[in-house]
């Protein structure tokens, strides 16, 4: 099955799932779904920045500091976060990645889901996908900030660094 016939759970603006749809019809017609956001640190509190493959259905070629992904229909964000981000790194037995918080996504080209936001520490050493992943380093948060400018990032991953950094400055 290619990523495009992925069933997802169609939601509505207070996340209940009112149907569902293959991920490639969902994207087409903006249908709004569940996305889960893990930001991934290793031993020395470097953050796991990525860019991503070409043939990506949405975003191809930009850098993301997040792994994740859809989350399936019927599937648990919880249970989302923890497959995306051994799928994307490339481990096995990683610790259940926290979940901090959840918030609407939704841009002017008709994108939109849910996303809810984590955080994992990986201390295993990475083998991300081929499929998904480009290139990718662990880069100290000041290397991030200082690369916010000057790389392309995905467009919804920014927003969640944007409020993960404000969920943290409240303590």
């Amino acid at each position: 099955m290619s990523a495009a016939d992925e069933i997802l759970d169609i939601v509505d603006e207070n996340d209940r799932v009112i149907g569902q749809s293959p991920r490639g019809e969902a994207y087409a017609q903006g249908l709004r779904h569940r996305c889960v956001f893990i930001q991934a640190r290793d031993f020395a509190d470097r953050l796991f920045v990525h860019r991503r493959t070409p043939t990506k259905l949405v975003f191809p070629s930009l850098y993301d500091m997040f792994v994740g992904g859809v989350v399936g229909a019927g599937e648990t964000y919880d249970d989302a976060a923890l497959r995306e981000a051994e799928e994307e790194l490339g481990v096995s037995g990683l610790p259940r990645p926290e979940f901090l918080f959840k918030f609407l996504y939704a841009d002017d080209a008709g994108h939109s889901w849910w996303s809810a936001v984590y955080e994992v520490r990986c201390d295993l050493p990475v083998h991300p996908q081929v499929e998904e992943v480009a290139w990718h380093d662990f880069l100290p948060e000041e290397e991030v900030e200082r690369r916010l400018d000057g790389w392309e990032w995905v467009p919804d991953g920014l927003v969640a660094y944007e409020r993960l950094r404000a969920f943290r400055a409240r303590g």
